[in-house]
């Protein structure tokens, strides 16, 4: 199976996080997009750790679940592999060459990139257009992810009845979601909406908080650290003496003591501040970028209330919370409440959906 997948009709976005699964199925009619049916739903802890999927059939078994609930009818996917798991090199190739040409050298050339045994891989490769360099080559993106990574994903896919048709790569989701946000970026006043306008896509998930930085509605920067909502999870599990499941239900639904706002919450969004501080200035020290337009908030981290307001007091940049169905109408079967609160995790997913109408 190609690693990108080929262009398909109707696919379901399935994001396969740490701590849950998200499945959204999208439609378009003419430039108007409509979500069809959504749903969420929690992994058992430790099915997927540190990129991979530990327990394939507790992680098939809660698509199974969403997939239900969704009410979908779709039995084809696109899901995704991190970013780390991947190695992603720009090479340049003949432009005269055939889509099986280039394949060929490709597969003959492939070691030079990849620095594991070539029978150990899944490979892919997308064209990106004319080098800049020589008018006769063109830029081509090679992917590589160790072939357990695509596997997993594929058989987790099966165990709920459902066949990956198009394995991608979790930050050019994020890509391809992000021109669902225009509407969101500021008008004039906070900066033009302007293709030089450099905007931050910082997506705090459960363990990692992931930087993409998008200019002309392309990435040119990325990366990962270790930060995310589970640690505030874990802190009011310590602080209340809660399982680790109630903890997670009490930081999204409340109920929890007077004290948790100051002493636990806002801490926290203290840490998320200065992780999206730190996250920008790796980017500046390594780019010839040195300012940023605009920040999106994504990943469940995102949903805490006020942290937006605190990242752009501190940062002095605007802020907004990604909503890429902002522009989008609804079917009839999708809670609206329900999708809401998702809204800013469902990036990847929405992108992942999104390749339907590649």
């Amino acid at each position: 199976m190609l690693f990108f997948g080929n262009k398909q009709p109707l696919l379901l976005g399935i994001d396969i996080s740490s701590t849950a699964v998200k499945l959204l199925e999208l439609s378009r009619s003419g430039s108007s997009y409509k979500v069809e049916s959504f749903a969420a739903e929690a992994l058992p802890p430790n099915a997927v750790a540190e990129y991979k999927i530990q327990d394939v059939e507790a992680v098939g078994e809660s698509i199974k679940k969403a997939l239900k609930r969704s009410g979908s009818k779709l039995r084809d996917a696109a899901v995704a592999v991190a970013g780390s798991a991947v190695i992603t090199k720009v090479i340049t190739m003949p432009a005269n060459l055939s889509d099986d040409e280039m394949e060929s050298q490709i597969e003959v050339e492939a070691d030079q990139y990849i620095p594991y045994p070539l029978e150990e891989v899944n490979l892919d490769f997308q064209k990106l257009g004319p080098s800049e360099k020589n008018i006769d080559m063109v830029d081509v993106l090679l992917a590589a992810s160790r072939s357990e990574n695509v596997e997993d994903r594929e058989l987790a896919l099966e165990h709920a009845g459902l066949t990956a048709k198009v394995v991608d790569v979790e930050v050019y989701a994020m890509e391809n979601a992000f021109q669902m946000l225009d509407i969101q970026l500021p008008e004039k006043g906070a900066f033009d909406k302007d293709p030089s306008d450099i905007v931050a896509v910082v997506d705090v998930g459960a363990t990692t908080t992931t930087l993409t930085v998008m200019k002309d509605g392309k990435m040119i920067y990325t990366r990962e650290q270790v930060f995310g909502g589970k640690q505030l999870t874990e802190e009011i599990q310590r602080r209340y003496g809660l399982s680790y499941e109630e903890a997670g239900v009490a930081k999204k639904h409340g109920g929890l003591p007077e004290n948790y706002i100051p002493e636990v919450l806002e801490p926290f969004k203290d840490a998320m501040s200065q992780q999206v501080s730190r996250s920008l200035q790796f980017f500046f020290s390594s780019s010839p970028h040195n300012h940023i337009d605009h920040i999106v908030l994504a990943g469940g981290g995102a949903s805490i209330h006020g942290v937006d307001e605190l990242i752009e007091r501190k940062m002095g940049t605007s802020v907004s919370i990604a909503n890429p169905f902002a522009k989008m109408s609804l079917a009839s079967r999708v809670n609206p409440e329900s999708l809401n609160d998702d809204t800013p995790a469902l990036m990847i997913a929405c992108g992942l959906a999104l390749r339907s109408f590649d």
